[in-house]
This record gives C-alpha cells, sequence and structure tokens, in this order.
C-alpha cells in the first residue's frame, strides 16, 4: 500500500511515509522546544520556504495506519493528521523558530553539514592526487602501484571514519 505508515526501532521520532524517512511534527516541535501549534503555525506563515518535499500533511488512511501502530493516548487530543517533514524541512523549520533549542539545533546541523563536505573534499583532493602520482609511476614499478592502490582502498567509503549525523532526542552535542 502506498498511504503506508512504517515506524522502525526509533518509532518516537522517524516514520517512513510514502517510501520518504520523515519526523512527524510533534516529534519536531519537541526537538526544538516548542509547541506543536506554534509549529505548524510558523509553518503556514512561511509556507514559501516549505516547497514540495520538505513536508506534507498524511493523508487520513495514513493517519489511521499512524494511530493504529502507536500508543493512542498520543493521538487522543488530535482532529487534523499531522505533518510529516523531511530532512530538508526539519532543517528549515529549524531556520524559522525562535526557541534557543531550534537555534542551537540549527548550528549543530550547519556545522555537520560543513564537516561532511570537509570529509568529501579530503577525499577528492586524495583521488586527484593519487590519479597524478599513477600516471607518473613507470609500469615497471610495481611496489609503487601496490601502495597507490592499497591508500585508494583506505579511501573507499567503507574505510572512512565519518561523524555521526542525525537526530538524537536527548544529549544533542552544541
Amino acid at each position: 500500500m502506498q498511504d503506508h505508515v512504517a515506524l522502525g526501532p526509533t518509532s518516537h521520532s522517524i516514520a517512513v511515509v510514502r517510501g520518504i524517512r520523515v519526523m512527524l511534527d510533534d516529534d519536531v516541535a519537541r526537538m526544538f522546544g516548542v509547541s506543536t501549534a506554534g509549529l505548524n503555525q510558523a509553518v503556514r506563515k512561511n509556507a514559501v520556504r516549505f516547497p514540495d518535499g520538505f513536508v506534507f500533511r498524511l493523508s487520513a488512511l495514513e493517519f489511521q495506519d499512524l494511530k493504529a501502530r502507536v500508543p493512542a493516548s498520543r493521538w487522543t487530543e488530535r482532529r487534523n493528521p499531522p505533518l510529516a517533514f523531511t530532512e530538508h524541512g526539519v532543517l528549515m523549520a529549524a531556520t524559522i523558530l525562535r526557541s534557543e533549542r531550534a537555534v542551537e539545533m540549527s548550528v549543530f546541523m550547519v556545522r555537520a553539514f560543513v564537516r561532511l563536505r570537509s570529509v568529501y573534499a579530503t577525499r577528492l583532493e586524495l583521488t586527484r592526487r593519487l590519479d597524478e602520482l599513477d600516471t607518473k609511476a613507470s609500469r615497471h614499478d610495481a611496489a609503487l602501484r601496490a601502495m597507490i592502490e592499497a591508500v585508494r582502498q583506505l579511501a573507499l567509503p567503507g574505510h572512512l571514519v565519518r561523524p555521526d549525523v542525525g537526530f538524537a532526542r536527548a544529549g544533542m552535542p552544541p
């Protein structure tokens, strides 16, 4: 079913809706230290900042499916289906909200993206330099070629130490 809501091991914060990982509005609001109504009002007032692919409202069927999978007490006062925020939507929400926590989170997310870009740029530079060295190496210099290939293998995705990036409920670093 295309409108199926799948809840993973971190069902309290991440859901898969329409094949996309999302956070529901009440989780986003809690993460940023604002009320759900305040978050949804800020999104409505800044609708131009939330194009397609940033946020969408669950359909009635998706909401019904969600209520069947999550403890009912969480949804008893809710009349309308929740908004679902993609990664981009969560980041945009952090930029429009004025709570201290939202400001902290937006700074944290920007720093994480900058760090990831730096790791990626370093890897590209290493690959470029290895290619230069490879073209200069003599065909008969097997030891040098083996060393270059070993370094290339270390630069493959499985060998990089990557910082944890994502959303956590508590203990987020500043």
